[in-house]
């Protein structure tokens, strides 16, 4: 085990990608479960805090500590198992995800999570349940997650699988290891395809699905079982541009409604940039077009029949007067690759300048319903606008999805975007939304929180955590204020 207590080198784990910044007195990092055990019963003991830390990519602030000690699981980085036959993978949390996808596809298995950021560590994107492009196919990570193992705040192990402990209506009863567990959780119906915000709790649900998403506050997960699929023979990976920004957003909404027939057409991917955007990228991109408002980036996967699918999107591309003398249309893995790598740029490009300018990021995660989406998507516009705060929108659109990051040039324009990011979560939730699709809560959000659920719901989340974390030892700050407790 490794213990870092020197202030220079730990300063990489007291900050995350949204410039957020903490402290602490010390860094463990465990190469095996048995140490982090040693840690974590040390520490429950001591009623030290921990704050479990990934590989910084974080944009809430979730593993930015606040005091106590960090334990980092870049050390435990092994994939242990990969079954071809049964189609599931088995690995430490410290393995990188874009590493991981590359093995697997290697071996010709596909695992279809797909979070903007690819190289975070795997273990943070079940911690945050992470969503991002093919979410609007394949759904979250939860729907890959099969096994978790644990170490909980008392020091104990726990392994849960899915499909074996499930409540009954709103309350769990069940035995870790020799001790009875037994908690009730309210019943949370979401209109929205995605969603991050709080723990994940519905009537009659699967245990594990509590532990994915919990953000480091109920345990550290030490080893993860995940589900995989046969790799696809071929995918075909466009990028098309518009001249106005309500052709893009009609478009996009009759192509879902087209994908829920389950015909020829079914994106795994639907992704928007607006002019702004592609006006932040026009230097590393010079090949985008000039005086367009908004760009589609789609995917979809193909097992057989690769040729029809592409005839049946360049028809319907056609169809809608889209110029195909300007899209981009990958012809080889390096091209779809490339492609990827444009719809990730927007977000690195974000965070750069949040950087430069050391201001923290203040961008929206927030999702509606696919039927009120255009709708909320020009008032959200409209207000930016009005306060006269530069920003760049863009987002999973195919799951009525916006990311708006405001970019304020000083503390004065960056008081007013936390205003407006206020007024946003409002909007959001006027229409049935959420305030996070898909980054979590982190030490950011508890306020947006609040006006999603109320402070009752908020106090039966506490509760949960209390029934594993007695002591108040893991991720606090996380998900909730400690005023809760």
């Amino acid at each position: 085990m490794i213990i870092k207590t020197d202030p220079d080198s730990i300063q990489s784990y007291l900050v995350d990608a949204a410039n957020i910044k903490g402290d602490c007195t010390a860094v463990y990092i465990p190469k095996n479960a048995e140490e982090i055990q040693q840690i974590v019963l040390e520490c429950n003991k001591t009623k030290t805090t921990i704050t479990v830390s990934g590989n910084g990519t974080s944009l809430t602030g979730a593993r930015v500590p606040k005091g106590g000690i960090v334990i980092s699981t870049e050390k435990l980085n092994r994939t242990i198992e990969i079954n071809c036959n049964e189609k599931y993978a088995i690995v430490e949390p410290g393995v990188i995800l874009s590493d991981f996808k590359d093995t697997v596809e290697s071996m010709g298995l596909f695992y279809p999570a797909d979070p903007t950021e690819q190289n975070c560590f795997i273990g943070s994107t079940v911690a945050t349940n992470a969503s991002g492009a093919r979410t609007f196919k394949f759904g979250s990570t939860r729907n890959f997650v099969e096994q978790l193992k644990i170490i909980l705040p008392n020091g104990e192990k726990f392994s849960i699988s899915r499909g074996k402990v499930f409540a009954n209506k709103n309350h769990f009863e069940f035995y870790i290891n020799n001790t009875l567990a037994s908690f009730d959780i309210p019943d949370l119906e979401y209109c929205v395809s995605k969603n991050a915000a709080g723990y994940y709790c519905k009537a009659n649900m699967d245990l594990i699905d509590l532990f994915i998403g919990s953000e480091g506050t109920l345990g550290i997960i030490y080893e993860i079982k995940f589900k995989l699929l046969d790799l696809p023979q071929n995918f075909f990976s466009t990028v098309i541009f518009f001249e106005k920004t309500n052709k893009a957003l009609s478009f996009v909404d009759s192509l879902i409604n087209i994908s829920k027939k389950r015909g020829q057409l079914s994106p795994s991917a639907i992704e928007y940039f607006d002019k702004k955007s592609l006006e932040f990228l026009q230097n590393e991109y010079p090949q985008i077009p000039n005086s367009v408002e908004a760009a589609l980036w789609l995917e979809q996967d193909t097992y057989y029949n690769y040729d029809e699918v592409v005839d049946s999107y360049i028809q319907l591309f056609e169809t809608n007067n889209i110029n195909l003398e300007t899209a981009w249309i990958a012809e080889n893995k390096e091209d779809r690759k490339k492609f990827q790598q444009f719809r990730h740029a927007i977000s690195s490009k974000v965070s750069e300048y949040i950087s430069k300018h050391n201001l923290t990021k203040v961008g929206t995660d927030l999702a509606v319903p696919q039927d009120c989406f255009i709708g909320f998507y020009n008032k959200a516009i409209d207000l930016v606008e009005k306060n006269n705060i530069n920003y760049v929108a863009y987002g999973h659109f195919g799951n009525s999805h916006l990311h708006l990051n405001m970019l304020p040039t000083n503390n004065e324009q960056l008081a007013i975007a936390k205003e407006v990011y206020m007024q946003l979560c409002i909007f959001a939730l006027d229409y049935d939304g959420t305030i996070s699709a898909e980054h979590g809560i982190g030490k950011l959000k508890h306020d947006y929180l609040i006006l999603m659920f109320g402070e009752k719901i908020i106090e039966q989340f506490a509760k949960i955590k209390k029934t594993f974390d007695p002591n108040l030892i893991m991720g606090i700050g996380n998900i909730f204020d400690s005023k809760y407790f």
